[in-house]
């Protein structure tokens, strides 16, 4: 039986290959905008995923679920979540993206939950309003309540909420968002990461088959 329970794992860029709001403003005509946003330092992370929310006000739901279901997984995803439902190992991800995409991922790959920001979308058109996932904002970096999701926080509740040590857990990411979770999970891994986010792990790869080594 494998000493661990539970894997959360970041979406875009770990997941999937891309960047779900690069892709949606490539195929939207707002890449430019989105970049501006994206370099803003004069906002905290948080304020600046409220700020690109705005970029999709007035867009249809439909029609960023067919653009984001486009995106490729990333490789031997498929493979890893079977294996890891095999072993009775529950699933979940976390994400500073929009929750009506995490769970059309979450419903494809068939994981456990999904955690993520709430677009607020009316008679399916967006309005461009965000509602953020975390609620305890503060300066922390390595925590991540500095962002729109607190991913350690996430994994911490889900672990209390199911009954499960967070040694008995795996995290897996590619972001500075990610570091919170990788550094407070049980193995902490850092997938096609740069330095910084490796700096934070416990593993280090290119493969997420990685994770089936320690089930």
């Amino acid at each position: 039986m494998s000493n661990f329970k539970l894997v959360m794992f970041d979406m875009d860029g770990t997941l999937i290959k891309d960047r779900g709001i690069f892709v949606i403003a490539e195929k939207k005509g707002f890449k430019d905008e989105l970049l501006k946003k994206i370099r803003n330092y004069n906002l905290e992370f948080y304020e600046r995923s409220i700020d690109i929310a705005r970029l999709s006000k007035g867009l249809n739901k439909t029609d960023l679920l067919e653009i984001f279901r486009s995106i490729i997984l990333s490789e031997n995803v498929e493979k890893v979540i079977k294996e890891l439902k095999k072993h009775n190992i529950k699933t979940a991800v976390a994400t500073d993206s929009y929750k009506f995409l995490a769970d059309d991922l979450k419903d494809r790959l068939g994981l456990d939950y999904s955690f993520a920001n709430n677009l607020i979308i009316k008679n399916d058109i967006i309005t461009g309003e965000l509602e953020i996932h975390n609620k305890n904002l503060t300066q922390d970096f390595f925590s991540g309540k500095i962002y729109s999701i607190c991913k350690s926080c996430a994994l911490e509740q889900l672990c209390k909420d199911l009954g499960i040590n967070l040694k008995e857990t795996i995290a897996v990411g590619d972001g500075k968002v990610d570091i919170g979770m990788i550094k407070k999970a049980g193995l902490g891994i850092a997938y096609n990461a740069p330095e910084e986010v490796q700096r934070n792990a416990d593993i280090v790869t290119n493969d997420l088959r990685v994770i089936l080594k320690y089930i």
